[in-house]
């Protein structure tokens, strides 16, 4: 017996990560336009054509990274076994919760990164409580 919810969420979390993960690898100088704002976005995009190849390389193995995971998710969206769902929210929710802890800890001291850190602690904040739901409605589910 496997839970709906996972499934949902998995797609979900699935989607949100091969989305970011495609932007990352072929859109980077766009994405950082719009979210950090044109002088930021050159800042952050190196001011060498050496620096701009490191970075753009970084950038896309982080983004085929990302991609790979969200490949990851949706295979993982299709596991009926409701222990190893049990198993895989907690883990995510782990995750989520250390990347709001190092983005508050180490990427807010980024000066050019610091004003954004903040939007992007929330959002790891609500990716992790959508895990917490879920081992919820499944306690629920299990008990009821």
């Amino acid at each position: 017996m496997s839970s709906s919810a996972f499934f949902v969420i998995c797609l979900l979390h699935s989607l949100i990560a091969l989305t970011c993960g495609a932007l990352m690898m072929f859109y980077m100088k766009e994405i950082y336009t719009f979210g950090h704002g044109n002088e930021t976005a050159t800042k952050l995009l190196g001011s060498s054509p050496h620096d701009q190849l490191l970075i753009r390389t970084s950038d896309s193995f982080s983004g085929l990274l990302l991609f790979a995971i969200g490949f990851l998710l949706f295979m993982v969206s299709f596991v009926k076994d409701r222990d190893f769902q049990a198993f895989f929210a907690k883990g995510c929710m782990v995750l989520h919760v250390f990347m709001a802890l190092w983005r508050v800890y180490f990427e807010r001291k980024v000066e050019d990164l610091a004003w954004d850190s903040m939007r992007q602690t929330v959002g790891d904040v609500l990716l992790s409580f959508s895990w917490v739901f879920f081992l919820v409605y499944s306690w629920r589910e299990k008990y009821d």
